[in-house]
């Protein structure tokens, strides 16, 4: 068996039990170039193969002029970036032929071009594209620190009838009080709130608890994922 086969064959056993969703990292929607179509052709064969109810992104650029950052990247919030990402987007979920959920990142700089909030932004292009959001809390409650806004103002332009799903991570406090997104920490009391607040406003929506890096014993994981049904109390 070849090492392209072996992954495809535990996808499918995992599939045989449980459904599976495709989150990615690399399409690039707001890059400088044209969204490469054999990137998207690939991702079609794997969302049909596991039968995907959903796949969703980020809504970011990762790369240009042929070099990628390995990073999710944010862009200035302009209404004229709203009409390019809400084209983009919608050609996506047309290829997928299923739903595709735009995820908001988190930033750690603001751009003086903009002239929406960063909720304005994402709002309007799920709205222009007909696509759905994939929301994460976390990431809401990480750039509401490092830029200073209210993050109940960004959950309540939400539309949770859009949501297809919703992320919890935790992050690292940098010694400027910069927050970084790093999954490598429990949720912190703040997100359990604001998950909370996002529960109350929009639930019941599928929850996904991320954790990348100094992954814990299996028992820390599951009492993090009670604290999540608790939250929702």
């Amino acid at each position: 068996m070849n090492g392209a086969a072996l992954p495809l064959l535990h996808l499918e056993r995992i599939r045989q039990r449980y459904p599976i969703v495709l989150h990615g990292v690399g399409l690039n929607l707001l890059g400088e170039a044209p969204l490469d179509e054999a990137y998207l052709d690939r991702l079609v064969r794997l969302a049909d193969a596991v039968d995907a109810p959903f796949v969703t992104d980020h809504l970011c650029w990762t790369g240009a002029h042929g070099v990628s950052h390995h990073d999710l990247l944010p862009t200035p919030y302009v209404p004229e970036l709203v009409e390019l990402a809400a084209e983009r987007a919608r050609h996506v979920q047309d290829r997928l032929g299923r739903p595709f959920g735009l995820e908001n990142l988190s930033t750690y700089l603001e751009f003086r071009r903009s002239t929406l909030t960063e909720w304005e932004f994402y709002t309007s292009v799920v709205a222009s594209s007909g696509c759905w959001f994939m929301l994460d809390v976390n990431n809401i409650y990480v750039s509401s620190v490092n830029h200073g806004f209210d993050p109940l103002a960004y959950l309540r332009a939400i539309d949770f009838d859009r949501v297809l799903q919703v992320h919890l991570a935790g992050h690292t406090r940098e010694p400027n009080g910069t927050i970084v997104d790093t999954h490598d920490q429990p949720v912190c009391a703040e997100v359990w709130r604001l998950y909370a607040d996002a529960w109350k406003m929009g639930g019941p929506f599928p929850t996904l608890l991320e954790w990348d890096g100094n992954i814990p014993p299996l028992p820390e994981v599951i009492a993090e994922v009670e604290l999540a049904l608790e939250a929702r109390a």
